[in-house]
């Protein structure tokens, strides 16, 4: 990678760490609304209905934050002199152990051998979402359709990098106008010019449109360079000093507009103004070292364990109402408990592929081999004659 411009020396930013959580208990609770895959467990259907409703829009929100967050993160702690390889060796590892014991759980809870190869093969080697059939880039285990696009983002990361940091500092508002910009044309070309399907499931939109707009990794790269030009903006001081409050309102904001919008500029484009706000805000303030209840020693316990939480929180929540509870429904605070238990045990099922996981081997293969020092070279009048010959 190339030198870097930046400061060496970089805060933390532990407060982002807790805000992760926050994005992942937003895609729990879609996933738990949903009505059509009966993941809703409230008999109520009024009731059902206004929790769907409510967290209609809460996974795509969610996942925005996750790839923007990812750009920012990973151009706030680009270190100078690092290679291209030891880059992607360390954010294989962060991926891609969880990615397997997750997949293989889903495989033995409810697949069994009846998944086709054509499905659990592109699902395995996370390339699923570059196929527009649904049974494929949604199949399985679903959420991990989202690490298509991030082993996108950490295979172009290393040749992005340095184009980003040799952006004039005058220029890098513009050029964050220019992402944002091109996400509205992605939804404009896949509203007016998708090719006629089917319609997508549980979707106002058709296949096609869906998995474009939404789905489709290369579609999903302004949002990850959004977050580099953001990352470049707060650690050149050029970003205005916004409170970590009104940039949530303003998320809160941004969250009742995607309810309103049609469905595909719903789906990261009313979003991703506040969701930078956001982060940018939450950045600033830890670097500055302001106080957020994000940085609390509950919150980061949360937060570090949102990558697990995230990705097995779909296996508990089919194995739950499905396996368990044969699909069927229950009065208001029955439903509210099954939710919480919901919750419960997919953080401790997170927690553990952290711990037991995701730790050991980074901790085990990110990190490159110290080399032995040479020994010092000697006289030929000092060295033994046993090693004359």
């Amino acid at each position: 990678m190339p030198s870097s411009p930046m400061p060496p020396a970089r805060p933390k930013l532990p407060s982002l760490t807790g805000l992760r959580f926050i994005a992942a208990a937003l895609v729990f609770f879609f996933h738990a609304s949903l009505v059509f895959i009966s993941m809703n467990p409230f008999a109520d259907e009024g009731v059902a209905d206004g929790f769907r409703w409510l967290f209609s829009k809460a996974g795509w929100m969610g996942v925005s934050f996750f790839f923007v967050l990812s750009g920012f993160v990973l151009t706030w702690s680009a270190r100078p002199g690092d290679t291209v390889t030891g880059f992607w060796r360390r954010r294989l590892l962060k991926i891609f152990p969880n990615h397997i014991v997750t997949w293989a759980a889903t495989i033995v809870l409810f697949a069994g051998t009846a998944v086709p190869v054509q499905v659990w093969l592109p699902n395995l080697f996370l390339i699923q979402s570059w196929f527009p059939d649904p049974a494929v880039h949604m199949g399985l285990n679903t959420p991990a359709w989202s690490l298509c696009s991030e082993l996108l983002f950490y295979l172009l990361f290393p040749f992005l990098i340095g184009p980003v940091l040799r952006i004039r500092e005058r220029a890098l508002w513009g050029w964050a106008a220019a992402m944002v910009a091109c996400m509205v044309a992605v939804q404009l070309v896949t509203d007016f010019l998708a090719p006629a399907s089917p319609p997508a499931p549980g979707t106002d939109v058709t296949v096609w449109q869906f998995w474009f707009g939404y789905n489709f990794p290369p579609m999903r790269m302004f949002e990850f360079v959004l977050g580099m030009l953001l990352a470049r903006l707060v650690l050149a001081g050029a970003f205005p000093r916004v409170r970590v409050l009104p940039a949530a309102l303003l998320c809160v904001a941004g969250y009742a507009a995607a309810l309103e919008v049609p469905f595909l500029y719903g789906l990261t484009l009313t979003n991703i103004v506040p969701i930078s706000l956001l982060i940018c805000a939450v950045a600033r303030a830890d670097a500055d070292g302001t106080p957020t209840v994000l940085r609390s020693r509950t919150v980061q316990w949360l937060g570090e364990a949102s990558f697990g939480f995230y990705l097995v929180q779909q296996i508990v929540l089919s194995f739950t109402r499905t396996t368990l509870m044969d699909h069927r429904t229950y009065s208001v605070p029955v439903g509210i408990a099954v939710i919480a238990a919901e919750f419960a045990a997919s953080l401790v099922l997170g927690r553990l592929l952290l711990v037991c996981v995701e730790r050991p081997l980074m901790q085990r293969w990110a990190r490159p081999r110290r080399k032995q020092p040479a020994a010092p070279a000697e006289a030929p009048s000092q060295r033994p004659l046993t090693h004359a010959s």
